[in-house]
């Protein structure tokens, strides 16, 4: 058992996080993952046909450098290129569909500096994952049990996509997965506590339940009108819009929707989409009805991130933080994850300090 790895399941930028502080301290360790990508819920991407455009960000898009030191720092360690969230001009707000959006001028410094990367978040991912051996991270190995015999032993039943399935043998697991998944699509053997797994379904995944549209254009032209690209809207689809161009050359406006789950299946994609440009051209002209793609990912129908829970809309801002006492599990499993961070749960910091303290977590059991 000693000789075993640690296995992180989970290749996310918790995951390879983890990975990566245990690889610096020599530590043998195996990054399992059912996508047949790393990043988890960051997705950068660009268009098929227009590369020269940039990546854009289907999942988170900022961070916060002066609020949040664990991503800066690692950001500077890792000599990334960052650019500054475009903020300047007005702000519109949209009441109705039946009305004009007014337009605001912010106050100076009431917008928080938010910084995004030159390639999108997955400039990160990439960069955290070049850091690793090519045998670390294995794609498309989905955990579905995990077993604890008498002598404490802790094996994995593990599928692999279209290749059959195989069992391993871990020294500790870290879950780097959303709470919800780990307590819907992995069974344990002894089962988990009960208290454990109510912690682990009272904590929803973060984004989960939302979808994310980026209308894509040759050039940012909201701002030759003084507009920022910020809208707040009560008339939908899209709640909240936000100025999405890539550092240099063309120009992008994202949306967060207003829309439940059920509401954007009930619609269905292509009337969603509809719905999507004829806001935008609403709010910012002619220009905006022909965009040169329109980028969209829900997070709700990907199974690798929602449960059926996570449809339902949060009213507030989830409560977060460490998960309940693992029982007999002690010392064997360990949970990293945004959502299991005390601090900034939900945003990239978050993932990075919960796999900070996780790593030291094991750390202080085995080594």
């Amino acid at each position: 058992m000693k000789n075993d790895p640690v296995i992180i399941i989970g290749a996310g930028l918790s995951g390879l996080y983890a990975a990566s502080m245990l690889h610096a301290k020599g530590i043998e360790c195996v990054i399992l993952e059912a996508r047949e990508r790393i990043g988890g819920r960051v997705l950068s991407q660009a268009i098929a046909d227009r590369p020269e455009l940039g990546k854009l960000d289907l999942g988170p898009t900022w961070f916060w450098p002066e609020h949040e030191p664990v991503i800066a720092g690692l950001v500077k360690e890792l000599g990334l290129r960052t650019f500054e969230q475009h903020t300047k001009g007005a702000l519109l707000f949209e009441q109705s569909a039946d009305q004009p959006a007014q337009r605001h001028m912010l106050p100076e410094g009431a917008v928080a500096k938010s910084m995004r990367f030159v390639g999108g978040v997955q400039s990160l991912i990439d960069a955290v994952a070049d850091g690793l051996p090519e045998s670390v991270i294995q794609l498309n190995r989905r955990v579905t049990a995990i077993h604890m015999d008498e002598e404490g032993t802790v094996s994995l039943d593990v599928k692999h996509a279209g290749e059959g399935k195989e069992s391993l043998r871990a020294r500790a697991i870290i879950l780097a997965l959303p709470p919800r998944i780990v307590a819907d699509r992995i069974t344990f053997t002894p089962p988990l506590p009960r208290h454990l797994i109510s912690s682990l379904t009272d904590k929803p995944t973060w984004m989960a339940g939302q979808a994310k549209a980026v209308a894509v254009y040759d050039q940012p032209f909201w701002r030759d009108a003084g507009l920022s690209g910020q809208v707040t809207s009560w008339a939908g689809p899209l709640q909240e819009i936000h100025d999405a161009s890539p550092d240099t050359g063309s120009g992008a406006l994202f949306g967060f929707f207003g829309l439940s789950a059920n509401d954007r299946k009930q619609l269905g994609e292509e009337r969603v989409r509809e719905l999507v440009v004829a806001q935008l051209a609403k709010l910012f002209g002619s220009a905006a009805e022909r965009p040169v793609s329109l980028l969209y990912k829900d997070w709700s129908a990907d199974t690798d991130t929602s449960v059926t829970e996570d449809a339902k809309p949060l009213t507030d801002f989830p409560v977060y933080g460490e998960l309940a006492d693992a029982g007999i599990w002690n010392s064997k499993l360990f949970f990293a994850g945004t959502e299991t961070s005390s601090e900034h749960g939900g945003h990239l910091e978050g993932a990075l300090r919960s796999a900070e303290r996780t790593v030291n977590d094991v750390l202080k059991c085995f080594f």
